[in-house]
């Protein structure tokens, strides 16, 4: 059990920096849009906004499916799961919170894949926090009333 954790800790150690790094990145693209195109708020109906948004839920993807493919190649090198397909797809269930099932993997390493399930949700709330505080920019000012 004590490798067990101390490979969980050390997962969730690296997917937080990564997506930290990775917020962090996108972020500043971000940033770099709204100094380029000289727009502190941008309108949701104009292809600015569409552009920001599209490239904003692409980046979030590729970064969740990064960590989904970490747990998943940790997985395969651990024996836990036996085929690369079902371990991303473990992975990815696993990550989601949504849950695959103990019979997908190997028992000494079930806290494994429960922990990327608190992992994945905390990681998938820091994205929607920070898509939703992205988006926030897009809504008109609030008038007096």
């Amino acid at each position: 059990m004590i490798v067990e954790l101390t490979l969980a800790t050390a997962m969730v150690l690296l997917t937080v920096t990564i997506h930290g790094t990775g917020l962090m990145i996108l972020g500043r693209m971000l940033t770099g849009l709204d100094t380029r195109w000289g727009q502190a708020q941008m309108s949701p109906l104009s292809w600015h906004g569409w552009y920001v948004t599209v490239a904003l839920i692409m980046g979030l993807f590729v970064l969740h499916g990064f960590e989904i493919w970490l747990y998943a190649l940790l997985f395969i090198k651990l024996g836990a799961v036996p085929e690369t397909r079902e371990a991303v797809y473990f992975s990815t269930s696993s990550y989601g919170s949504i849950g695959y099932g103990d019979s997908a993997i190997a028992g000494q390493w079930k806290l494994l894949g429960a922990i990327e399930g608190i992992n994945g949700s905390i990681l998938l709330g820091w994205s929607v926090a920070f898509f939703v505080a992205v988006m926030a920019r897009m809504l008109p000012p609030v008038r007096g009333r």
